[in-house]
């Protein structure tokens, strides 16, 4: 109830902002030829001029500013998006089997998230920087588009077809054009350098081997709670929002965790990722989405895992087996392990750093739509299917526009125990193009013999071929020589230092602006 009053409230609140003033000034009046002018800087002009018709009732003024008009398309999107969603809730009862109800409910989700996210960038009391909303923006274009993936891999796209036929997208994308001239991350600092949700003790709980913690996991009973879940169940009764940090004794824990929107600033803290192991085997072959089958999902902001193993049992044959999916904003991993054979690591959406972490998979083992960057991590291919090949990464971005990509610093690609042996059988690529304009690069990295000649992968056929941004900046080792490399329009051996900088922690997840609180040693740069 509380949930419904709150969406009935926001849509109210924002019909207003576009009610009509008590002027009789002539600006007040919509000038046809004025939109046009506006809606022609966007992607989908047509969809533009639709919202703006929709709203003549309201004698919206012509924006002056662009900061107006992006006002003016956010509203229009949360209109839409709220209307989407009571689509979906009405959907709900009438869902006919396992599939269709499956993903109903990741919709569900995923629709309430891009909700939270456009009232979080339209509320004047968030003091978001420019690259703060492109960030979320791309976050919701992504959510929208993991609604309708869901749907396609269960084969119930036509029962969903009512809240995927919508505008949604579109408005998202016209306003991800006009938010994103010159949105450059390395200008844009948080007060005092940190983001608010970071309190002073945080930076020191990485770095201590035995942070102080407010509840401890134990299977043995030592602790305050035997499971994971419990644990997360107490800190959603806190007061406020504050780090709550999460002992977790070594053991295997099997458990299927939902770190949710609101459980905000979780620390797990582990005995090492050798030790302390979270598991799971839910995959699509099982009848999960790819986006449902994690063993641990997490998207409340600021989360930080330490010395944790995450592993999904489902094996190749059950095909999207998640260990692990993020979409936290401004969220860390130290010294965790990601185990599992296609889909390993989910990284979904935000921003998001990886250190000395390492990723055991078979295909597309690092994937989604983040804006992310890997430093000091080893990754390990494993041995897939017969006939299949390998591919490390598989990175999802669908609009030029999204700040999005896959970075991976210093790091090494390397062959996991189980693949040694028949090496000469099976072919390794660096990533392959999921989406159209998929973004993928690797600075410094080793480059084991297991990586072909030519480096990347197709999707299928031509498909995005022109459009992705794949790079290579001063790899080494066996494989790292791009003699052969593919030779496609997006590929490119970047050579200089000052486009390698824009996908270093610094620039590309704005990390000197939130990492230095954590405690995480980070490399800034090259």
């Amino acid at each position: 109830m509380a949930i419904k009053l709150f969406f009935l409230v926001l849509f109210v609140s924002f019909a207003s902002l576009l009610s009509p003033t008590h002027s009789s000034s002539n600006e007040n009046v919509l000038d046809i030829n004025g939109i046009d002018s506006w809606c022609s800087k966007t992607p989908y002009p047509e969809t533009c001029k639709y919202s703006w018709s929709q709203d003549q009732k309201h004698s919206v003024k012509i924006p002056k500013q662009k900061s107006d008009f992006k006002k003016l398309l956010l509203r229009a999107t949360m209109q839409q998006a709220l209307k989407a969603q009571s689509h979906n809730k009405w959907l709900g009862s009438k869902c006919r089997n396992h599939n269709e109800l499956a993903a109903w409910a990741d919709c569900l989700k995923l629709y309430e998230d891009t909700i939270i996210l456009l009232n979080q960038t339209l509320d004047p009391t968030t003091k978001c920087t420019d690259f703060d909303a492109q960030t979320w923006l791309s976050t919701m274009l992504t959510n929208l588009e993991t609604c309708r993936a869901g749907s396609m891999e269960l084969g119930v796209s036509d029962f969903l077809l009512p809240i995927m036929s919508n505008n949604v997208s579109k408005l998202i994308s016209n306003t991800l054009s006009i938010s994103n001239d010159s949105v450059r991350p390395e200008t844009h600092r948080y007060q005092e350098g940190f983001p608010s949700w970071l309190s002073s003790g945080d930076r020191k709980l990485l770095q201590s081997s035995s942070p102080t913690p407010n509840v401890v996991v134990a299977q043995d009973g030592s602790g305050n709670f035997q499971t994971i879940k419990a644990a997360l169940d107490a800190a959603a009764q806190r007061s406020g929002s504050g780090r709550f940090v999460i002992y977790v004794k070594r053991g295997v824990y099997k458990e299927n965790l939902d770190i949710e929107k609101k459980l905000k600033n979780i620390m797990l803290v582990g005995d090492g990722m050798k030790y302390t192991i979270i598991t799971g085997s839910r995959s699509v072959g099982g009848g999960s989405t790819t986006f449902n089958s994690a063993t641990v999902a997490v998207t409340g902001d600021g989360f930080i895992a330490r010395g944790i193993t995450f592993r999904n049992t489902a094996g190749p044959q059950n095909h999207q087996a998640v260990a692990l999916r993020s979409g936290a904003d401004l969220s860390v991993f130290y010294r965790c392990g990601f185990e599992g054979y296609q889909d390993t690591l989910y990284v979904h959406s935000q921003r998001q750093f990886y250190k000395e972490c390492y990723i055991y998979g078979t295909v597309d083992f690092i994937f989604g739509n983040a804006a992310v960057v890997l430093q000091n991590c080893l990754i390990y291919a494993r041995r897939p299917m017969d006939g299949q090949k390998i591919a490390i990464t598989a990175q999802g971005r669908t609009d030029p526009n999204q700040n999005t990509g896959i970075s991976i610093h210093n790091s090494r690609v390397m062959a996991a125990a189980d693949l040694k042996p028949v090496l000469s059988s099976f072919k390794t690529y660096l990533g392959r193009p999921w989406k159209e304009y998929s973004r993928t690069v690797f600075l410094q990295c080793f480059l084991d013999t297991l990586v072909d000649p030519a480096g990347w992968l197709e999707w299928s056929g031509n498909f995005a071929l022109n459009t992705l941004y794949y790079g290579e900046y001063r790899n080494f080792g066996p494989a790292a020589s791009t003699g052969r490399r593919v030779n496609w329009r997006g590929y490119r051996v970047i050579s200089s230092a000052s486009e390698a900088s824009r996908f270093t922690v610094a620039n590309f997840i704005a990390g000197s602006s939130w990492l230095p609180s954590t405690g995480v040693p980070f490399t800034s740069d090259l």
